[in-house]
């Protein structure tokens, strides 16, 4: 079976497919989870193999605050552990009640620059069960990539991949192959630049035009250094470059523009934008109020602070290199934990 079918099929596994697998309880094959313990959230996916990939039987995600407060304090706060500690508990009970047989958890930028974090790390799995691996930037870069490869478009030669976490920001210059799962990173950079540490830097400046602008400009003299020598950006130029984002803020920009009544992620994954969709959206959400943030569908009072600092970052990518389309994933380092996993079984 072809990657790209078998990663389709585990995207849209939902409500039906759970109960065609009788709700809880063992699957007749091995079940296994990844679990990424992010600066902003906690998520969870559960699956089984199919053929070279998987199909999702669960997923599970929370917004856990980690790294609240840590770039000014460079520790993890009592009460930032204490709910992601509440939510890696439910984690623990659902794999638990699905029988899972083999599994990895990460944790990323967060536990990587907080002096507490080792602490912290054996306090989860004194309470949870839950033992994390701190990964490092360039292996929470490749995994996503691996996560989200079958939507590369192999008639182009190169690919700008990125992930806006609540932390950093991870870019890699990707080398794209005929064959899915052959593609060679060429550069890859992350920055402590996300939409958390953003938000928390900037505060009310990003919520009128004027300071939004200026935060984009201040944005791109931080991506800049990654493009040093400009070959990127001269490649962008010939029409060499798709670029394609793997994060919550492009997906829920794709969320807003489909005007979707509900976030549906089978109409968000794999969707492309024009980026004069893009800079509509994010012109949207910046000139929207905190109540109407909160009150669309597809963004919530879990993002509404935050939205507009991920578009911000986002609409500095696109400016350096404006490739003039961005395919959205709705997949990512989780998938890239499956995958990895399961290939080490059959091998």
């Amino acid at each position: 079976m072809g990657c790209e079918v078998v990663h389709v099929r585990a995207h849209t596994a939902g409500a039906a497919e759970r109960r065609d697998q009788g709700g809880v309880g063992l699957s007749p094959r091995p079940v296994y989870a990844a679990l990424d313990l992010g600066t902003n959230n906690c998520r969870l996916l559960m699956a089984v193999p199919a053929g070279q990939g998987f199909r999702v039987i669960d997923a599970f995600s929370r917004t856990t605050r980690l790294g609240e407060g840590l770039a000014g304090s460079g520790r993890l706060s009592d009460e930032a552990m204490q709910r992601t500690l509440t939510v890696l508990k439910m984690c623990a009970g659902r794999m638990a009640r699905r029988g899972v047989a083999r599994w990895r958890a990460v944790a990323t930028e967060a536990c990587r620059r907080a002096d507490n974090c080792t602490a912290f790390i054996a306090r989860i799995e004194a309470e949870s069960g839950i033992r994390f691996d701190i990964i490092s930037a360039e292996e929470e870069a490749r995994l996503a990539l691996a996560g989200c490869a079958p939507l590369l478009d192999r008639r182009l030669p190169d690919a700008l991949v990125f992930d806006i976490g609540g932390g950093s920001t991870e870019l890699m210059h990707v080398q794209v192959s005929p064959r899915c799962g052959r593609e060679r990173v060429l550069s890859m950079a992350s920055l402590p630049l996300g939409v958390v540490t953003l938000a928390e830097e900037r505060g009310a400046e990003l919520l009128c035009p004027q300071g939004y602008a200026a935060t984009v400009d201040a944005v791109c003299r931080r991506l800049a250094a990654f493009d040093g020598d400009g070959r990127l950006a001269r490649l962008v130029e010939r029409g060499r470059v798709q670029m394609l984002g793997t994060s919550g803020t492009v997906t829920t920009l794709a969320g807003v523009h489909l005007r979707l009544p509900r976030y549906d992620r089978t109409a968000v994954d794999g969707l492309v934008m024009e980026f004069e969709d893009v800079m509509r959206v994010s012109r949207f959400l910046v000139e929207a109020d905190t109540a109407q943030r909160i009150a669309h569908p597809c963004i919530g009072a879990d993002r509404a602070d935050l939205v507009v600092a991920g578009c911000a970052i986002l609409d500095g990518i696109c400016r350096l290199w404006p490739a003039r389309r961005l395919r959205v994933a709705d997949r990512g380092v989780r998938e890239g934990l499956l995958l990895s996993l399961m290939r080490a079984d059959r091998n």
